[in-house]
């Protein structure tokens, strides 16, 4: 961590990511997922915003989890249930038939990350898998028989390792929707036990 003042204190946003490109891309493919009767799980659910489309325009049960309070909190006033916690930690066994995550992808260097919030919700550490390597660690031991997960990730990130890694963990990774973008492209991957 440096000595700069921190991120959020030099502007005038809230500390909890707001819904961007990103989100509407991982809600957009969970939407054509989801059915009525799956119970649905958002990993780092920020604002709430993708939990509460998703659940809005499925008529699935819909909750989440995230570190921040504020984060949380957030969630919470959109109606979305909420837990602070981290990652699938709060999650049983085979509990869940869907699993949304849209974690911190942006390769980031050590040297240049702030104790922020924000820089909290895009820094993904020197590879931008800090957060993407234990999610797909622990994911395969809370979906339901059947279940699989939707994961956002950027060119960025390495798709090929993140594909391996979901690999080395019994998840087949497949692209169900990207967008392109000036420096990166944007990934939703469907996972499921193979």
């Amino acid at each position: 961590m440096t000595d700069r003042p921190a991120l959020a204190d030099r502007r005038e946003t809230p500390t909890v990511y707001a819904p961007a490109a990103d989100s509407a891309l991982l809600a957009g493919a969970a939407v054509n997922q989801v059915g009525t009767d799956d119970v649905v799980f958002e990993v780092g659910v920020g604002s709430g915003w993708v939990a509460n489309r998703v659940a809005a325009e499925t008529g699935a049960r819909v909750a989440g989890d995230d570190l921040t309070l504020e984060a949380c909190a957030k969630a919470a006033s959109r109606g979305v249930e909420v837990v602070c916690a981290n990652l699938l930690d709060p999650v049983a066994d085979a509990a869940v038939d869907v699993v949304l995550c849209n974690p911190p992808y942006l390769p980031t260097p050590p040297e240049a990350e702030w104790d922020d919030p924000m820089e909290a919700a895009l820094s993904g550490g020197p590879e931008g898998r800090r957060v993407v390597d234990p999610f797909l660690d622990d994911v395969g031991r809370v979906l339901a028989p059947g279940g699989h997960a939707l994961l956002l990730v950027s060119t960025l990130t390495g798709l090929d390792e993140v594909r391996a890694h979901a690999a080395t963990n019994g998840l087949i990774a497949e692209i169900v929707r990207e967008e392109q973008f000036p420096y990166e492209r944007l990934v939703v991957f469907d996972l499921a036990l193979e």
